[in-house]
């Protein structure tokens, strides 16, 4: 009796330390839970309560090793695995995050940079606003809901004892990749054609009247015009976001297939 008490204690044991692994990758990456504004230690005791609540359901009634090699392998399966899934979603904010500094860029705020108070890293002051705007709306339609519900569903693709299928995996992670310039321009595309057009005309203006002078003039004007472009384009921008998550999630699903 003792034995199976035992026995059955390291299976869990063993289940739960997985189901951690696997959950680990969301907090490093995946948007919101990775925020620098949480503290470590309650990103911690999140992870570890996910675990405790995703641990029966991972588990199933599987028959776990518990020797180190092969627990060892198994453990590297698991991060893979959400690491695989967590950088799917955060492709998304990294896309919208590159569309607020292509704007920086193109209007010229890229000239000041504040310290972002989600990643503390230093950033333009309109990739900062489009990735504030990312987060709210992630909050708002319940994203942090959407990524559990999508880390659980993963169990179904791959258990605790199933081995993923590399060359998905890959695949999927360069799909993600090389999406985040296109959806990037697919965002900013309206203020970016916008303040293109402001720019040009200012040159044609300064062709006809060099007198003129364009720079102190047509600053002021591309801030003006981006500031109109952006505030009419963002309820779209916030609409694109919510789709593009459940995409992405779904996407992530997709990615991870068994050997």
């Amino acid at each position: 009796m003792n034995r199976a008490i035992q026995e059955l204690g390291e299976q869990h044991g063993a289940g739960f330390v997985l189901t951690l692994g696997r959950i680990g990758p969301l907090f490093v990456l995946a948007p919101l839970f990775s925020s620098r504004m949480i503290p470590a230690r309650a990103r911690v005791i999140a992870a570890l309560a996910l675990a405790i609540g995703l641990s029966p359901l991972a588990m199933r009634g599987q028959e776990l090793p518990t020797d180190l090699l092969p627990f060892a392998g198994l453990m590297m399966k698991e991060i893979l695995v959400g690491l695989a899934f967590s950088y799917a979603i955060a492709a998304l904010f990294a896309a919208v995050s590159t569309a607020g500094s292509f704007l920086d860029t193109q209007i010229g705020f890229s000239f000041g940079s504040l310290v972002d108070p989600v990643n503390n890293q230093q950033s333009g002051i309109l990739m900062q606003l489009y990735g504030l705007v990312a987060t709210m709306v992630f909050v708002v339609i319940g994203g942090d809901a959407w990524l559990i519900r999508g880390l659980a569903k993963t169990y179904d693709v791959i258990s605790l004892t199933e081995l993923p299928d590399i060359g998905a995996l890959v695949a999927g992670a360069a799909d993600a990749f090389g999406g985040i310039f296109l959806a990037a321009i697919a965002v900013s595309a309206p203020v970016l054609l916008a303040v293109i057009i402001t720019d040009a005309a200012f040159g044609v203006v300064s062709r006809v009247m060099p007198q003129l002078n364009v720079f102190a003039v047509g600053f002021p004007a591309k801030i003006l015009v981006g500031f109109l472009l952006i505030g009419a384009s963002l309820p779209f921008v916030a609409g694109w976001i919510g789709d593009q998550l459940t995409e992405s999630v779904s996407s992530a699903l997709k990615t991870l297939q068994v050997a």
